[in-house]
């Protein structure tokens, strides 16, 4: 897979289609009934990459053509907008609109930036936040995109941070929620981590309206391998995050906890066997506010698990051979897999490390 920064005369070039004005009738129909589906980066069996939407029973309603590999997905409630960033260290993100036939709209990096493959939008749908390395200096930057302009850039934030990974934002939009990984890498280095003799994971909340640092949490020296990655909020707006452990392959390290403003990290105390099962690397996390469940997913040893957000008590593990994206389902979790399962549909493409659940806006 392609893992060098992307040519974005080519990008534009690709991407330079219409999504829905190209679908088939019977796609068009099953897009126009559907109230919920999901999206979600996919590589096709010839090996080219696209975005494609997904019904609750996991059939793919259609597909859109992108020239290199995406990663994480976004969704504006309030527009129905919804955005694939490319994955780090790429330059790339594609902005559609599932329920109108408007071309998508590209953009691109900043000089001297990439994309960290996530981001997330205002709740009013005005802005669109974007996790970027400024390579050069090392340090982690939100970068701000104006929806109404065709997603110009108007400003960025720090991170306050090294490697931020996801993020997302409080309902009320106030604060910004930053994972950062606390790794260092570099685009002349491809994906290659720099720094994992002395990583610096933390998580931040950051104010939405000026970019000022609210709380940094810190992960404590003992945890310093415990690369902080994914991010999500409950219904009582707690955050929820996930980790990956880049130490030695034989220790048992917290991988998910949870904060608040004003409260410390917790960290669940996953059984021994949770954590061999996610093979000390949990590569996406999700929360069904509805049922108040948390679920994480692990290809490395092919496992999906689902917690009660109240207690942080492990309901289920089961086995999902290359285990990728989860979101929430009208019932617990929607899990995909590289191999091509998605919600116990097998699908001739392998599904990318996220998915988003998406809803036409009222």
């Amino acid at each position: 897979m392609q893992s060098g920064l992307i040519d974005r005369r080519a990008f534009v070039k690709a991407a330079g289609l219409t999504f829905l004005a190209a679908l088939k009738p019977g796609a068009l129909m099953a897009l126009e009934r559907a109230d919920a589906v999901y999206a979600s980066g996919i590589r096709r069996a010839d090996g080219s990459f696209a975005v494609a939407t997904v019904t609750e029973q996991g059939r793919i309603i259609d597909q859109v053509a992108l020239p290199a590999r995406a990663h994480g997905m976004a969704f504006s409630k309030a527009t129905g907008k919804t955005v694939a960033f490319a994955r780090r260290p790429g330059t790339y993100a594609m902005i559609f609109d599932p329920w109108n036939k408007e071309e998508p709209i590209v953009i691109s990096a900043k000089d001297g930036r990439h994309f960290y493959g996530h981001g997330t939008f205002s709740p009013d749908g005005r802005l669109l936040y974007a996790s970027e390395n400024d390579f050069d200096n090392n340090r982690g930057i939100i970068g701000l995109y104006d929806v109404s302009n065709r997603f110009a850039r108007i400003g960025e934030y720090e991170t306050y941070g090294v490697g931020p990974h996801d993020m997302t934002i409080s309902d009320d939009g106030r604060f910004l929620i930053v994972a950062n990984g606390g790794i260092e890498t570099h685009p002349d280095f491809g994906r290659t981590k720099l720094n994992r003799d002395h990583m610096q994971p933390s998580l931040t909340l950051i104010d939405a309206a000026s970019g000022q640092l609210i709380e940094k949490h810190t992960l404590p020296p003992q945890y310093a391998q415990v690369s902080t990655r994914h991010v999500d909020i409950d219904a009582g707006g707690r955050v929820w995050f996930a980790c990956q452990y880049e130490g030695p392959r034989n220790d048992l390290p917290p991988l998910i906890g949870h904060f608040a403003k004003g409260e410390d990290l917790t960290f669940i105390a996953l059984p021994d066997d949770t954590t061999r099962a996610l093979g000390n690397y949990v590569g996406a996390i999700a929360v069904n506010r509805a049922e108040n469940l948390v679920g994480v997913t692990s290809p490395v040893e092919g496992a999906s698990v689902t917690l009660d957000a109240k207690t942080g008590k492990v309901l289920k593990v089961e086995s999902v051979p290359d285990a990728a994206g989860i979101a929430p389902a009208s019932h617990g979790f929607a899990v995909s897999s590289y191999r091509g399962d998605f919600l116990g549909e097998r699908s001739g493409v392998a599904w990318d490390q996220h998915i988003v659940r998406i809803k036409r806006p009222a």
